[in-house]
């Protein structure tokens, strides 16, 4: 064949290595019938926290069905939790990542971090429309009016407070776009289905509790005492429930100490993957922490998600979910030290919760 015959805008096409239809049939450019062109090229920049990267996953389906043949690349510090099957091109978020990006065009770059480095990427790539934050005048801006709404509650609290839409018609509205419930994409590793055949022996057929039980390490007033959840552990085991201890490092020294005083089991901490599937054996999810609440939401697992600090319109559970909050409110909106003497989450009684989990297992896995 002919360099002339080289079709650059296959979505197949790689130009450092074969592509796969060259690997799996021999075929090329002039004789392949897998040519596939990209009708648009995009580019989605999201570095933040797990939790943030699996709740921006939705957009994924969205501009496959508005821009049929697109090209999806995704830049991002947890490459690790984009689904591979539905992104083109995932790239970690490092010099020569930057680098690359920033000599490519794109038809759409999104970018929804405010984060200084994110901003500046997004002004440094070339693309004919883009959405989103960015740097202007040496400041953090926005890079089209759409995004105006999100900037400015994310600068005033007073404003935030008022706020009646979840983070998803948010991140919708700045892509031009409407939330129409598009699901959560989150992908697990098969290979790692084996390693909870003891878990399954131990269940003995009773309904798995996943127990989030700390809070992260940004924003510990959403902790709920450690008294609250022995209780509720011990309930759960009386009415025929088996709790699991869920969690990352910050929570293992917890876990342990609630394991060891209830008997709940608790596996330990596991890289990314294999919590992915760990938590997928769970009937029901039980979490103050934002990344469990998506990697529930991503799973399809009904859960329960307290909440005190935030807005809790914020928060789009799909119908899988019940939010509980303190009974007499939080004075410490996005605050990570508690103003009252007594702190708001003494104020969840644990029947509330205890109720609310009953209520999920009810509603049951679809």
């Amino acid at each position: 064949m002919n360099f002339s015959d080289i079709k650059f805008d296959c979505r197949h096409f790689r130009g450092d290595i074969p592509c796969k239809p060259n690997k799996l049939r021999d075929n090329v450019c002039s004789t392949c019938d897998d040519y596939d062109p990209v009708t648009k090229r995009i580019l989605i920049i999201k570095l933040g926290a797990i939790g943030d990267v699996i709740r921006t996953s939705p957009l994924i389906q969205k501009f496959r069905s508005v821009y049929p043949g697109c090209h999806i690349s995704w830049i991002t510090l947890s490459p690790e939790v984009v689904p591979v099957s539905s992104v083109d091109k995932i790239y970690k978020f490092e010099f020569k990542s930057v680098y690359a990006l920033t000599h490519q065009k794109f038809d759409i770059a999104i970018n929804l971090d405010k984060d200084v480095e994110a901003c500046s990427l997004i002004e440094d790539v070339y693309a004919v429309e883009k959405y989103g934050f960015m740097m202007q005048d040496g400041h953090v801006s926005v890079a089209n009016r759409l995004a105006e709404h999100k900037f400015i509650t994310g600068m005033f609290d007073n404003i935030s407070k008022l706020n009646t839409k979840n983070y998803l018609e948010e991140i919708f509205e700045i892509c031009g776009f409407t939330f129409s419930g598009e699901p959560y994409v989150l992908e697990l590793n098969p290979a790692f289905d084996n390693l909870w055949e003891d878990l399954k022996t131990q269940a003995a057929g009773r309904k798995i509790i996943g127990l989030n039980t700390g809070c992260g390490e940004r924003w510990l007033t959403r902790l709920w005492p450690e008294a609250y959840w022995l209780e509720l552990i011990r309930k759960l085991q009386a009415d025929g429930h088996f709790p699991l201890l869920l969690g990352g490092p910050a929570e293992d020294a917890m876990n342990r100490k609630y394991a060891a005083e209830t008997g709940a089991l608790y596996l330990g901490t596991f890289p990314l993957p294999q919590f992915f599937s760990l938590t997928n054996q769970c009937d029901v999810i039980l979490t103050a922490v934002s990344m469990m609440m998506h990697i529930a939401i991503g799973l399809k697992i009904p859960q329960v998600l307290f909440v005190n600090i935030f807005n809790v319109h914020e928060f789009e559970l799909y119908g899988r979910g019940l939010i509980v909050q303190p009974e007499s409110g939080c004075d410490c909106y996005f605050g990570n030290s508690c103003k009252r003497e007594s702190h708001c989450m003494k104020d969840l009684p644990v029947a509330t919760v205890e109720a609310a989990i009953r209520d999920m297992i009810k509603l049951g896995r679809k």
